[in-house]
């Protein structure tokens, strides 16, 4: 090889994308809480276990002043009480929901579904960590089986059904199981041709929070758990509705092909991806995606409130400096320009 000819070229790392970047930020928030939520449970065992048997304090044990009015803590009593934990204030939250009545349950409920992203790019990792399954069409809820009755809540927080279900203190049956108080919370889609609730994902079962729990062990969870309440068995009495599981398949080939062209018993409206570590966090989540197209579902243009598509399309663009019309995506897709005398006269604003 003559000597300054080197056949090495520089490799060219891919860009990440913006929706990449948050995809891998919430999950080390995951991983934080979650090292917090530990460290918090080793603090708490440690002082339980360090505290004396008897009723006076030991010559090891700190005695504070007793004459300010105020129980005397520990350090790391004080730095626990000072920080209040996500996932346990969330929790009790879902148990005072679940005995919560009027305009108050329409505000918490309104706030607490996980709802997806659009999916602008591939994920890295989408084979080994992402799960996907076909979405019914119909109405998001919450279905929530509390004090012997049901009730469905739509995504604005109204109630869409109130009727006695086979989930777990669903219904005033002599043969009910667990305490009274228990509750559970389910994320569903209410199909109504076939008058079912399709389950997508678990929140609660018998008063255990499954909000901290990855995707991976609430779908099997849910998977099992159903079953057992009878709860996809078809209507009776003290059952009005009957609910039922979506198919979910891994994120190879073979899945794909099967979320996408396989035949289900619902009417489909786009593709769901979850990612399977993903926790259910509530509001909008790059961990959770959501792909519509018009071999996938019968919506994937804008209607207007009667269900009719309109005649045009809206899309909300970003007029850069130099006059091109770009998504906001990252890396942005360029749309369009328009012409730079135009956009002195009509005196749009410009993103810089």
């Amino acid at each position: 090889m003559a000597p300054g000819h080197d056949l090495r070229r520089p490799y060219k790392r891919a860009a990440i994308t913006d929706q990449e970047r948050r995809r891998v930020a919430a999950l080390r928030r995951q991983e934080q809480q979650r090292a917090d939520s530990q460290h918090r449970a080793r603090c708490l065992a440690s002082s339980v276990l360090s505290l004396p048997s008897g009723s006076g304090p030991t010559p090891a044990e700190p005695v504070g002043p007793v004459d300010q009015g105020e129980p005397w803590t520990g350090p790391e009593e004080v730095e626990m009480e000072e920080e209040e934990e996500p996932g346990k204030e969330r929790d009790l939250n879902a148990a005072r929901a679940s005995r919560m009545s009027g305009p108050e349950v329409r505000r918490w409920f309104a706030r607490q579904l996980m709802l997806p992203e659009w999916m602008i790019d591939v994920p890295t990792s989408l084979r080994g960590d992402w799960y996907v399954f076909p979405r019914p069409a119909g109405n998001r809820c919450f279905v929530v089986s509390s004090n012997g009755t049901t009730v469905s809540r739509a995504r604005n927080g109204s109630i869409l059904h109130h009727f006695p279900s086979a989930l777990p203190n669903g219904a005033r049956t002599k043969d009910v199981s667990g305490p009274s108080s228990s509750f559970s919370i389910l994320d569903c889609i209410f199909h109504e041709p076939d008058q079912t609730y399709y389950v997508i994902d678990m929140v609660c079962w018998r008063g255990y929070s499954l909000y901290d729990c990855t995707a991976e062990f609430r779908f099997f969870w849910l998977n099992s758990k159903l079953m057992e309440t009878g709860a996809c068995n078809p209507p009776s009495h003290y059952h009005k509705y009957k609910f039922s599981v979506v198919p979910i398949y891994d994120c190879d080939q073979a899945g794909l092909e099967s979320a996408y062209m396989g035949p289900v018993p619902y009417t489909k409206d786009g593709l769901s991806f979850y990612n399977k570590h993903a926790h259910y966090q509530t509001g909008n989540t790059p961990l959770a995606l959501m792909w519509k197209d018009d071999k996938c579902s019968q919506h994937v243009l804008d209607t207007d409130g009667k269900g009719q598509v309109p005649a045009q399309q809206q899309v909300v663009l970003e007029l850069r400096d130099d006059g091109k019309l770009v998504t906001s995506d990252d890396p942005p897709v360029i749309f369009g320009c328009l012409d730079g005398e135009f956009v002195q006269k009509t005196c749009i604003v410009t993103h810089q």
